[in-house]
């Protein structure tokens, strides 16, 4: 490691000791793959430098907030709950096909993944899989996708597979399913725990990104829909699902037209049943007859 690299890791340590949450030398050994001995000794450095790291009785080290120039460098490198908010905002306020946003929202995660900052981008109890994803897909590994809850089978089971993307804002994993040789979206929040293996890929010629639609389902096929939305159809779309706002079109004051490509009838079908008084399917008639489908299917089960 030369001076640069060794400086860089030094500041990521100080930022990670520094958030308000303690750490142990094994947790710092592991997540910067360093040895215990390695991290043991740029505390020491810490320590020397003026920063106060009190001696753990617990395990535990931290950034004390009482060091000297803490709160100067604390305003520099982490954000308040306010700014927090006001930067998700901002981050949001970019199109989601933006490369620009999405190099920008890895970056904050990869100085900020248990503080503030990752909470605009992820769920505190999901970062800590999402970095060992992270970690998984840099090193070219497959993983574990422990207790993962699949709602296409309705079951939950261990998953091995080979992670080499995310969707837009970590909301999924792209990943190459060992068992079914496919590559696949995984969503995060549905992963029991993430294990990563000492063993290298051995599909990555075979990692591919399929197109996903705005309702977040993927597959090679796009099949236009239309429909008119109430004026409360069209909000609880655009909260629910932020990327149709771009194929949204005021028609008057009280109708929207949603205009979009789909991968499948499945993700905008749960939608436009769940608001059926307020959604009007305009085309294609396949979608409609879908539709008739579902709640036929739906009234013979309650039967």
């Amino acid at each position: 490691m030369n001076g640069q690299q060794k400086l860089q890791r030094m500041l990521e340590i100080m930022i990670f000791l520094s958030s308000g949450i303690r750490h142990q030398l094994s947790e710092l050994a592991y997540r910067f793959e360093i040895s215990e001995r390695t991290a043991f000794r740029y505390i020491q450095s810490f320590r020397e430098a003026g920063f106060i790291i009190p001696k753990p009785k617990d395990g535990y080290y931290y950034v004390d907030k009482d060091s000297p120039y803490f709160r100067e460098i604390s305003e520099l490198l982490h954000f308040s709950k306010e700014e927090a908010v006001v930067l998700k905002k901002a981050i949001h306020s970019i199109s989601d096909e933006n490369l620009l946003k999405q190099n920008l929202i890895k970056k904050l995660y990869a100085l900020y993944d248990f503080d503030r900052v990752a909470n605009t981008i992820v769920k505190r109890e999901n970062s800590e899989n999402i970095h060992q994803l992270m970690r998984a897909i840099k090193n070219k590994n497959k993983v574990v996708l422990h207790g993962y809850f699949s709602a296409n089978s309705n079951e939950m089971k261990d998953r091995v597979v080979e992670p080499f993307n995310f969707t837009t804002n970590y909301i999924a994993t792209w990943a190459f399913d060992t068992e079914d040789q496919t590559c696949k979206t995984f969503k995060n929040t549905r992963i029991g725990s993430v294990q990563v293996l000492d063993e290298p890929w051995e599909n990555g010629d075979k990692h591919n990104m399929l197109p996903i639609d705005v309702f977040r389902i993927s597959s090679n096929q796009q099949i236009p829909v239309k429909m008119l939305l109430s004026i409360r159809a069209c909000e609880l779309l655009k909260e629910e699902y932020p990327l149709a706002e771009e194929y949204i079109e005021a028609v008057n004051d009280n109708q929207f037209l949603f205009d979009a490509p789909v991968c499948s009838f499945e993700g905008v079908g749960r939608f436009a049943l769940g608001l059926c008084n307020e959604v009007q399917v305009v085309e294609p008639k396949e979608f409609t007859d879908f539709l008739k489908e579902k709640v036929k299917n739906s009234l013979t089960d309650i039967r």
